[in-house]
């Protein structure tokens, strides 16, 4: 492997870690704690872990398409690929920074296409680019339906917080 593909596969992991900080810097809180949440919801430590490999994954993805097609062949995906991340770091200020699990939902949903359209676009040049985002999609999968939980579970408090100020 070169250099320059080492050099850009260290700049796709520093992508993909600069907008997983958005996670670090709207951590949970007590607000959250607080929150009615349903029992099948995965403990706490271990969103980190499976985040980490999520971004290594996301990262070797859009690297393996550079490398075959560079910037200017690929330039399609990899734009589609960016507006994924960039929908992608909406989350956690929607959610625990804004704490609107209602916009946050929104914005899931709109994660979970981008990561469809990345995906499709992605198997046209690397399969196993493509192959690499499916985990990705199954926790956002996941990770949908535990959002819509707590905002429905939490609806209820938020409106009695607005009634109340």
């Amino acid at each position: 492997m070169s250099l320059t593909s080492v050099l850009v596969l260290c700049g796709f992991l520093a992508v993909c870690f600069a907008a997983a900080s958005t996670g670090a810097f709207f951590r949970p809180g007590l607000w959250y704690e607080q929150l009615d949440k349903p029992a099948w919801r995965p403990p706490n430590w271990l969103f980190a872990p499976a985040w980490s490999v999520f971004y290594v994954t996301i990262a070797v993805a859009g690297w393996l398409v550079w490398r075959r097609a560079g910037f200017a062949g690929a330039a399609f995906p990899l734009a589609v690929y960016a507006v994924h991340l960039l929908i992608n770091m909406s989350w956690s200020a929607l959610f625990f920074g804004l704490r609107r699990p209602d916009l946050a939902f929104a914005d899931i949903i709109l994660l979970w296409l981008s990561i469809v359209a990345t995906i499709t676009v992605f198997h046209g040049v690397v399969h196993f680019a493509a192959w690499l985002l499916l985990p990705y999609l199954g926790w956002v999968s996941f990770a949908s339906v535990l959002n819509f939980s707590i905002w429905r579970r939490n609806r209820l408090l938020r409106l009695r917080a607005i009634h109340t100020t």
